[in-house]
């Protein structure tokens, strides 16, 4: 009888438990709905944010010379749409069109590429095999290329289309920059009095490490842009406009692998119409990297992030996965801001003698000694 009664009734705690369970289970659905309907908006509200502490160097070095933040950053903004136009207007249409011919060509350059490849080296290569696996199927991309290049008017639509995206990611930019103290200012107001120095740092080291590395990256993208498009230019190698600005960006924004994928898609162009126009894509490329490695990247990184290339290409890897293109574009910034946050207030010990050599990166001079266990 006891027994029925305890089936009949379930202790307190009990329901409890299946009632917690129940409404963690609802509140998880009614979350992933909501990302799910506001993943545009939280998309663009990051990638606002992602901005505004890009162009925060620039701002604060003009408020630090007396401009008010808030014009400051209008005026960054303001001269980056009028750069960003005037590429347009100057380039805009050689761009589309060179792009439009890499499409409808890369099929063939791929073709004569193993084929130079078979009879130079007495290899071979199923070449429909190997572009079928890559999917490089003619008439795809001339699909493509002619949806590319349909006149201007598909390219124009899809502007169109996304000029209310693009306001709204601007505006928000603008308030995230120009009010950035006050933003910050309320952000610390929910945190007690003795957490508020720690959300403080936490705040100025993120905006330090990810906005000088998108800053910097920026930069160099810009200049190794400039001179592979104006080398392309210089030795007559077709569709030097596009192929130089993918080079710049991936070789920046891809960590490790970045510098060979950038610069394997020129070479292969190159290839495709001279073996020795090939050769000088390659010399520029390597002789390009050192001078970065030594020369450039030195002077507009050395305020920015630094992490190991294993954790970098893992990072993108990752954010890739997660996020798409997106989430492998700001992967590196987001996981630097987070490695810097732990070295901050982590602790360190000391090592012992053994591992000290490894530290400075270099081999131990005897091999170390056994580590007695008291018993």
């Amino acid at each position: 009888m006891a027994l029925r009664t305890m089936w009949r009734t379930p202790p307190a705690w009990a329901r409890a438990f299946f009632i917690s369970i129940f409404l963690l289970i609802v509140a998880l659905k009614l979350g992933s709905w909501a990302f799910h309907q506001l993943a545009t908006l939280i998309g663009i509200l990051f990638l606002a944010w992602m901005f505004s502490i890009a162009i925060d160097p620039a701002v604060v070095a003009l408020h630090k010379r007396g401009m008010r933040r808030g014009l400051a950053t209008g005026v960054v903004m303001l001269l980056m749409l009028v750069a960003t136009a005037a590429f347009f207007a100057v380039f805009g249409k050689l761009l589309i069109d060179q792009l439009v011919e890499l499409f409808k060509a890369l099929p063939g350059v791929i073709g004569q590429t193993l084929e130079w490849v078979n009879r130079t080296f007495k290899t071979h290569l199923d070449i429909a095999a190997i572009q079928s696996s890559f999917q490089l199927d003619t008439s795809k991309l001339v699909n493509i290329a002619s949806q590319l290049g349909f006149g201007l008017l598909s390219i124009v639509t899809s502007i169109v289309a996304l000029i209310f995206q693009g306001f709204m990611l601007l505006l928000f930019a603008f308030y995230m920059s120009a009010e950035a103290p006050q933003l910050q200012a309320r952000i610390a107001s929910w945190f007690p009095e003795r957490s508020q120095r720690v959300a403080l740092n936490v705040w100025e080291i993120a905006r330090v490490k990810t906005g000088g590395y998108v800053f910097s990256r920026m930069i160099l993208a810009i200049i190794s842009a400039f001179f592979t498009s104006s080398f392309l230019l210089v030795i007559g190698v077709n569709y030097w406009l596009p192929l130089g600005i993918w080079t710049g960006l991936v070789s920046q924004f891809i960590p490790t692998i970045g510098t060979y994928l950038g610069g394997a898609l020129p070479v292969v162009i190159a290839l495709a119409e001279s073996p020795f126009k090939a050769l000088l894509v390659l010399a520029f490329i390597l002789v390009y990297q050192q001078i970065e490695n030594y020369l450039l990247s030195p002077r507009i990184t050395s305020r920015t992030v630094d992490i190991h290339p294993a954790v970098a290409f893992g990072s993108v890897v990752a954010g890739g996965a997660l996020f798409g293109a997106w989430g492998a574009l700001v992967a590196i910034p987001v996981v630097a801001a987070i490695e810097a946050v732990i070295e901050t207030y982590g602790r360190r010990y000391e090592l012992i003698p053994e591992l000290r050599p490894a530290q400075l990166g270099e081999e131990p001079t005897d091999d170390p000694e056994p580590v007695s266990r008291a018993t």
